[in-house]
């Protein structure tokens, strides 16, 4: 105290005063590497509505697209043109669904026994080879009948996913409707100086998953009916079936591909062994139409991702989020590249200077030739001593 003569007591820095600019630097760098883990983890924890939204961007963009596309013929306005894309879609999909509901009801149920049976024989001569152990009967046919169950319900299950299919289609329509009030949003969030440079992004990644869906799309279709033809000539029962789920399963790229393999070889198994070698014939020649005609005209008109970077995505998204995860891996896949190719073309020298200024490749590689002719010259003779004026300064 100030009246007993002892010193007056003076306040000293805590632990939690950071003077050193060193310390506040690297306490900074370590708040950005755990705001990145907690984003990682909400991104995590929030996957089913981040992926409800992204999957209600790709319907927005397919729709988009088909406005656009129908605009090409009929000049009429945005709006009468995104309802008939609209109502034709939706109309096309209730057919479809009436269609598979009365006329594959009961062959769902076949399809899944016939699988289920020649699992189990294929299992059982696999045991008899000693390929897999005998006790492990039960759980391994369980889980392998367990997902081919799921797969073969694809159409039969749209009941329960409902929900999710019904907040992705209005989350869709919401964004094709205005989709430039939402962009002014987002852009109103960014710097001024990024806002040309993120339009010009979108624009770029919107074109690229226009074409990419419509390619998809003329791929389900192709590949759908011409596996029905195949396998309807070959006499594969339940061709038409068939045919629906190899165009649903077209839209996820490799795995859908193997799925319906498997149901197309089990079936045709099952009919006898002429039908079989008929069904893996069918399927190698979809899957060469796919590969060869399809696929390589989408890589060239969109993106070009390489097969083992979309599995790997596929993997990972389905691991993480589950089905849906597994649906949108590829578009989200086409869009992160297309995203970073436009940050690093914008980025680039060449991009940065003027290209006035830039220098010359060709003159920049005759550099070193020109130093190495200048320095093997000789050096001239000295001459006359200067007898002008002296320099100024």
């Amino acid at each position: 105290m100030a009246g007993d003569g002892s010193k007056p007591h003076v306040e000293q820095p805590g632990p939690a005063e950071f003077h050193d600019p060193l310390i506040r630097r690297e306490f900074q760098r370590a708040w950005v590497w755990i705001g990145s883990l907690l984003l990682v983890a909400a991104v995590i924890l929030l996957s089913q509505p981040l992926l409800l939204i992204v999957g209600g961007l790709v319907f927005a963009v397919l729709l988009d697209g088909g406005t656009r596309l129908l605009g090409r013929y009929l000049p009429l306005p945005r709006g009468v043109r995104l309802a008939i894309v609209t109502l034709a879609g939706f109309g096309f999909l209730g057919w479809v669904l009436w269609y598979a509901g009365t006329t594959f009801a009961a062959q769902f149920e076949a399809l899944r026994l016939t699988v289920e049976a020649q699992v189990m024989r294929l299992y059982a001569w696999a045991a008899s080879h000693g390929l897999v152990p005998e006790g492990s009967s039960d759980t391994v046919v369980q889980q392998l009948l367990g997902s081919l169950g799921r797969v073969t319900s694809v159409v039969g299950s749209a009941i329960g996913a409902f929900t999710s299919a019904f907040l992705i289609l209005i989350i869709g329509i919401f964004f094709a409707v205005e989709p430039k009030v939402y962009d002014r949003g987002v852009a109103w969030m960014l710097p001024m100086r990024h806002r040309g440079d993120y339009y010009a992004i979108l624009s770029a990644v919107g074109c690229t998953l226009r074409r990419l869906l419509f390619g998809r799309l003329v791929g389900m279709v192709v590949e759908g009916l011409f596996t029905f033809g195949m396998l309807w000539a070959g006499g594969v029962p339940m061709a038409a079936l068939l045919g629906l789920l190899t165009g649903i399963l077209a839209f996820i790229p490799n795995l859908g591909a193997i799925t319906s393999g498997v149901l197309m070889v089990a079936v045709g198994f099952s009919a006898g062994p002429d039908q079989g070698l008929w069904a893996i014939f069918t399927y190698f020649a979809v899957q060469n139409i796919d590969g060869y005609l399809i696929l390589p005209y989408i890589a060239r008109k969109t993106v070009d991702l390489a097969p083992a970077v979309v599995l790997a995505a596929q993997l990972i998204f389905g691991a993480l989020f589950g089905f849906l995860g597994l649906l949108l891996a590829d578009t989200i896949m086409a869009a992160l590249k297309v995203t970073l190719e436009q940050l690093a073309e914008r980025r680039s020298p060449d991009c940065l200077t003027d290209p006035a200024q830039a220098p010359d490749p060709a003159a920049a590689g005759q550099a070193p030739r020109r130093l190495a002719e200048a320095a093997a010259r000789p050096a001239p003779a000295p001459g006359p001593p200067h007898s002008g004026p002296p320099a100024s300064p």
